[in-house]
């Protein structure tokens, strides 16, 4: 191979590696800076780009989408003189390639250095309370500061959070306790709140139970005493349409004298002023009914139902038998009764008061009632 042919081969290599340097290609989202003898000279666009070899520069493209940058917790003192630490996030993005480069040597840590100062001078006048509560106004307050700081760096905050917010240890046992009181607290009025209501439904319940019970009490009184009114104006007017004559109201008085003289501990049997009469009064009645009777006719008695004749006649003999034999027995009784005095007692208390003995009273004694009519036999 000749001296020509190398020359021509070299001097090929070198135009294609000036060529190579002078072609860029810049990428979507980035931005590259010029720089033509150590100045700048203009901003590459996304895409193919031309530079002069040898005299353009381009220096480290610049990323044009938002960033995000966490910073390390930071001390920092609230009102109440507590020390909180703060992690913050920062959302910023590149708008200015040429001052993002030349007015801002470490655009980073100067953000970084710029939040801690703005966010210790915001937190300074808020308390612990207002702190964990007002986020949004701390963000904002924030954001309004960082984004006039960094617009003449060519970078625009978007966004600034509070990552975290942690008092101290002792502060948020404090602050447990205190908020476990006030859950107590409130489930105590809850529990409270319920149990009253549950009094108050539960008294409601027995008071209209009560109204109810009354009110039946008083429907059932009333339709008792209305039935009972009922039934007494139809026995007395069924006694009225009767027309009872006076033997059957002294047989009913002899009924009644049995059922008095019953009980274990009736000890004496009083014999009523009329018992005489009425026992005259049922003897007479059935004199005249068996025909031995004298004077004026009898009244001509009630038809009655001709199959229970026989049936009525023989229990009002019995039952004037038994009032007889009744009347008798209490009749003797008392009269033994009003006639006894012990002689023992009676001389010993005269001896000793040192007066004379009781005597029985002088003249006949008095007769005692005639015995009733015996009971005419039955046919």
């Amino acid at each position: 191979m000749s001296a020509g042919v190398i020359a021509l081969i070299v001097l090929a290599v070198f135009v294609f590696i000036v060529a190579a340097s002078g072609i860029r290609i810049v990428p979507q989202a980035r931005a590259g800076v010029v720089e033509r003898l150590g100045r700048y000279a203009r901003t590459l666009e996304p895409g193919l780009a031309l530079i002069v070899p040898f005299v353009d520069r381009v220096k480290p493209l610049l990323d044009l989408r938002e960033q995000v940058v966490a910073f390390p917790p930071q001390p920092v003192i609230t009102e109440d003189n507590l020390v909180v630490g703060i992690d913050t996030v920062i959302y910023f993005t590149v708008t200015d390639p040429k001052a993002a480069t030349y007015e801002i040597a470490n655009p980073l840590q100067a953000i970084e250095q710029l939040t801690v100062t703005t966010l210790r001078n915001v937190i300074g006048g808020l308390t612990l309370e207002e702190t964990l509560t007002s986020r949004d106004n701390i963000n904002s307050q924030l954001r309004v500061v960082l984004d006039e700081a960094t617009g003449r760096w060519g970078i625009r905050v978007n966004r600034v959070e509070l990552k975290s917010v942690e008092p101290p240890r002792t502060v948020q046992e404090a602050m447990e306790k205190q908020m476990r009181a006030e859950r107590d607290r409130r489930a105590t009025i809850l529990t409270a709140e319920g149990v009253k209501q549950s009094q108050i439904l539960t008294a409601e319940g027995e008071k209209q139970a009560a109204v109810l019970k009354a009110e039946g009490a008083r429907t059932s009184a009333i339709l008792r005493a209305e039935g009972e009114s009922k039934a007494i104006e139809t026995v007395f007017q069924a006694i009225h349409d009767g027309a009872p004559d006076q033997q059957l109201l002294s047989y009913q008085y002899l009924q009644m004298l049995p059922q008095l003289a019953q009980g274990e501990a009736n000890k004496i049997f009083i014999i009523p002023s009329e018992f005489n009469q009425a026992l005259g009064n049922i003897g007479s009645a059935l004199g005249r009914f068996g025909g031995g009777g004298e004077g004026s006719p009898p009244p001509k008695p009630k038809p009655r139902p001709s199959g229970r004749l026989d049936a009525i006649d023989e229990k009002a003999q019995a039952d004037a038998a038994a009032a007889a034999a009744a009347a008798e027995q209490a009749t003797a009784e008392a009269e033994g009764a009003a006639t006894y005095s012990p002689p023992d007692v009676g001389t010993e208390a005269a001896g000793e008061i040192g007066a004379p003995p009781i005597e029985p009273p002088d003249g006949p004694e008095p007769p005692s009632p005639p015995p009733p009519p015996a009971a005419p036999p039955t046919t």
